[in-house]
């Protein structure tokens, strides 16, 4: 071996340890494959040294270029592969390949070469956990073709670059896995602790967009009669807000109308045929790829979750598959809105269908028994009145029988108003509060600030049982000394304030009475809390929403 055969040898292996080096201590694609296509450039003493990645639509993308006077700082767009070229031999045949005549070659990547002036080259193919993931090739502009030996001497590198993709790889999809998972969880807690639909449409939306480097995620709801669709959630990368809510006609080719038709996960990599309202859009926000994943609900379609990219680049491979775990959550909160709303709906009826059979009853009594009572003491007492001065016996037994006659009269009213107040129905909630506090053995300090028109029925039931029920615990089991009452109405909703000074002791979770109130309040939307520490007194404090309705306002 001659000195400057070993001296080649040493600068190469020199070389390819800087390059070791760098991959093994994680650098990133980018750094390596500039690192070696200078190294490669220099030591084969060629003009211009290039790396290029195949692309899956049959392209390539230069990923590396450096010439002799230093790296390329033009950008160069993706090339169409075919032809007879360099990188088109070595991705046809997965081999090394050589022209050392270039004047013949012809395809895409050919009028690159003859714009820069490339007479000659060497190509080797880049591979990457055993599959063709690119090439790089070296190129001469002068008469001299490159030396014999140039394919072997590239090998060594590729093979370095090849290790660096694939650890990159792991790692980029190992920290890929992490931020996928944390995004899901993100989004599952939402879903878990019962946010409303459209904050987890917007962060389904968000999360989505991010992790998968998309220009503009979309989530839309199929009306299915009219086929048509409402987005529900838009998310943009520049950080644009945009608003939700604008409804398209299905129809044409184009990404919304493929998932609505077919059920099934779509993509369109070639926007240039796409038609229709929903690819009016596309072209107006210059999308070059896009996929949609379809939102089902209990088995049935009921949307479809897009991603965009206005780049040329398309989306990756497994877009699909992993917006889908998205969708999933997506319609999981849907189906537990949907339930929950079912259940409330279902519990305002209870409670509707209850109140009218109270009032039923009420009428009833009022009308029935409560009349015939009436009418039974009026009798009574025209007989009281015909009794002879001397039957004083007779006299005293008939005003006994009357006593209990009125007694019984009493404790029927009382009744037939804890069933239904009259006095609530007939003059609102007001006057019946009124009576409450009257009643109460307690002191009350009464407070009402509501409209002189009627409030809902419903709401002013719920208002008068909540009162009721709460200073009727505080003159039975909270030993206090006084009570205060506070109903207000404002921004479309009722407000019931009930406070004691008593011993405290309330408990939501042992008292049927309280739950019953609750679950009253919960069927029209509301909330009821208690307040409750030993020794300070209960508070009960109600919101109930009334949805704008105020009768005659």
């Amino acid at each position: 071996m001659d000195i400057r055969a070993s001296d080649r040898i040493a600068e190469e292996r020199v070389a390819l340890r800087r390059v070791a080096v760098l991959a093994a201590g994680g650098a990133s694609p980018e750094v390596v494959f500039g690192a070696v296509t200078a190294e490669v450039r220099r030591l084969l003493g060629a003009d211009i040294a290039t790396m290029a990645r195949y692309d899956p639509d049959g392209s390539m993308t230069y990923v590396a270029r450096w010439r002799a006077t230093g790296d390329f700082r033009e950008a160069i767009p993706r090339t169409p592969l075919g032809g007879q070229n360099l990188s088109t031999l070595v991705f046809e045949t997965g081999r090394p390949a050589r022209m050392d005549d270039f004047s013949q070659a012809t395809g895409p990547a050919a009028e690159v070469v003859h714009r820069l002036g490339i007479r000659s080259g060497v190509g080797v193919p880049v591979r990457v956990e055993g599959r063709l993931w690119g090439v790089m090739f070296v190129s001469s502009t002068g008469e001299e073709p490159l030396p014999r030996d140039a394919e072997a001497r590239l090998t060594d590198f590729t093979e370095l670059v090849g290790a660096a993709i694939a650890g990159a790889q792991a790692r980029v999809e190992l920290r890929g896995h992490a931020d996928e998972q944390a995004a899901l969880r993100r989004v599952a807690t939402l879903v878990a602790g019962g946010a409303p639909p459209a904050e987890v449409f917007a962060a389904v939306a968000a999360e989505a967009g991010s992790l998968l480097g998309a220009d503009e995620t979309a989530m839309a709801r199929y009306e299915l009669p009219d086929k048509a669709m409402t987005t529900v959630a838009l998310w943009s990368a520049t950080g644009e807000t945009l608003e939700a809510g604008y409804r398209t006609t299905l129809g044409g080719q184009n990404v919304s109308t493929l998932v609505f038709e077919t059920g099934r996960p779509a993509r369109m990599d070639d926007l240039s045929r796409v038609s229709g309202p929903a690819g009016d859009i596309v072209r107006k926000l210059g999308i070059r790829s896009s996929a949609g994943v379809p939102v089902s609900v209990e088995g049935r379609l009921w949307g479809v979750m897009t991603v965009a990219s206005t780049r040329e680049d398309h989306l990756a491979a497994d877009t699909e598959a992993r917006l889908a775990a998205f969708t999933e959550l997506a319609g999981t909160a849907i189906a537990n809105a949907e339930a929950q709303a079912a259940l409330a709906a279902s519990r305002a009826r209870i409670v509707t269908a209850a109140d009218a059979a109270r009032r039923r009853i009420e009428r009833d009594l009022h009308d029935g028994a409560q009349q015939r009572l009436v009418t039974l003491s009026l009798q009574l007492r025209e007989i009281q009145a015909a009794v002879p001065p001397g039957a004083g016996d007779l006299a005293r037994r008939l005003d006994g029988v009357a006593a209990g006659l009125d007694d019984a009269l009493e404790e029927l009213r009382e009744i037939a108003r804890g069933i239904h107040p009259a006095v609530l129905a007939q003059g609102g909630l007001r006057p019946a509060l009124q009576a409450l506090a009257d009643r109460c053995s307690v002191p009350v300090d009464l407070h009402v600030q509501v409209p002189a028109a009627r409030l809902p029925s419903p709401a002013e039931i719920a208002a008068y049982y909540v009162v009721s029920e709460a200073l009727t615990n505080t003159a039975r089991h909270a030993g206090a000394t006084a009570a205060t009452v506070e109903v207000t109405y404002g921004e479309g909703a009722l407000r019931v304030r009930v406070r004691d000074d008593g011993r405290g002791g309330a408990d939501l979770a042992h008292g049927s009475g309280l739950v019953g109130l609750r679950d009253r309040v919960e069927a029209l939307g509301g909330r009821l809390a208690v307040g409750d520490e030993p020794g300070a007194g209960t508070s009960l404090d109600v919101r109930i929403p009334l949805g704008g309705s105020v009768r005659g306002c």
